[in-house]
């Protein structure tokens, strides 16, 4: 029996908590085999995780289901921790993808004060081939060409990023 001191759960609360349990399965599922091996699950989740990668509709319903009723017992906080560090590093990539593109179209729109930013962060930089990338980019994008140059640039840019 519940004390007094014991908040009660609404119904509606449980199934909030049960479907995030079964979005927690769902999420666990789509992990390519090699991640999920990385995660601290039970042999149970694990095994029941495994079991759902080969099912269809139903049955895969069926099993989110079985996979949500077993997280019960996990520390669902770990696991996400965990979910989130494995994410990261693609996020990062993704920053850094991000972070180039932005300089190519800045560099390519005429921002002098970027390319000095540019040369003074990366020593290594060939300041000649670099104005050489940006003033053929312009000229393709002025004659509505294919951006060639505009991707060497953004290459190079990257393999500087990288470098650093």
């Amino acid at each position: 029996m519940e004390t007094d001191t014991e908040e009660r759960k609404s119904k509606s609360q449980v199934k909030r908590e049960m479907q995030a349990l079964r979005d927690l399965g769902r999420d666990l599922i789509e992990l390519p085999e090699a991640n999920l091996n990385k995660l601290l699950l039970s042999d149970r989740v694990h095994d029941a995780v495994i079991d759902a990668k080969g099912f269809k509709r139903e049955a895969l319903r069926r099993q989110v289901q079985h996979i949500g009723v077993l997280l019960r017992s996990e520390d669902i906080d770990v696991i996400r921790r965990e979910l989130e560090g494995l994410s990261k590093p693609h996020r990062e990539e993704v920053q850094a993808f991000h972070q180039v593109e932005q300089w190519r179209d800045a560099l390519i729109a005429g921002d002098a004060s970027l390319l000095e930013e540019l040369i003074t962060r990366f020593q290594e930089i060939d300041r000649q081939y670099l104005r050489h990338l940006i003033r053929n980019a312009r000229k393709e994008r002025e004659a509505n060409k294919p951006p060639k140059s505009a991707r060497l640039l953004f290459r190079y840019l990257s393999d500087l990023q990288g470098a650093d």
